[in-house]
């Protein structure tokens, strides 16, 4: 795909949705960084559900960690791999009122140090938190990438790291939410909806559907 394919994509997806972020509900940075870290293998629906029971009472690092592990799994059972979240979630309150005095910070390799927290939580704490350009590639992204054409690659850092050099820099703070969007919405998984797609005749995607 050419450069000029490309920048006319992003100028689409943002002319129809000028200001995306996150489908995760949450009031700070620690909240962002605990809805992310429940919603690996899960939909933002299901973590919006449990965190709104327990966010108003228990949002913060201290309160959390008094809540406990146990006291934690009953709000998230509804969630995939409960158990193995809430364990991650408690000992991550418990590194950032040591390490980082409550305050999540704004490094990714100290973001990465975090129980459970993975490349593409950070990028996602990162950007949306904090305003910095990085994209996080889940598997809507991933998809999205490949299938158009934008950003082919084997793996997701393969696609992010071509993300990055691709995106023009306009673009590139919103650019993984216009993609995450897409692709649960329009270029979804079994049958994209080509018919409805606004850049469709800008995709490289060889099997089209039909109305």
């Amino acid at each position: 795909m050419n450069a000029a394919k490309r920048r006319e994509i992003f100028a689409r997806l943002q002319a129809a949705n000028p200001t995306p972020t996150t489908e995760l509900e949450y009031g700070t940075p620690f909240q962002l960084l605990i809805a992310v870290l429940l919603s690996a293998q899960a939909t933002d629906k299901s973590v919006n559900l449990a965190t709104r029971k327990f966010f108003p009472t228990h949002g913060t690092p201290q309160a959390l960690l008094d809540l406990g592990e146990e006291g934690l799994s009953e709000f998230i059972k509804t969630i995939g791999l409960y158990r193995t979240k809430a364990k991650n979630t408690i000992a991550t309150c418990r590194l950032l009122l040591e390490r980082h005095g409550g305050e999540v910070p704004r490094d990714r390799e100290a973001l990465e140090a975090l129980p459970g927290v993975g490349r593409k939580t950070a990028n996602v704490v990162l950007n949306t938190a904090f305003g910095e350009p990085t994209i996080a590639v889940d598997t809507h992204i991933f998809r999205v990438s490949n299938r158009t054409n934008i950003a082919p690659g084997k793996n997701v850092l393969d696609v992010e790291l071509k993300l990055e050099k691709v995106i023009p820099p306009e673009y590139r703070l919103d650019a993984h939410h216009w993609l995450i969007l897409h692709g649960r919405y329009v270029c979804v998984a079994r049958k994209p909806k080509c018919p409805q797609c606004g850049i469709s005749d800008l995709c490289e995607f060889k099997q089209k559907t039909a109305a």
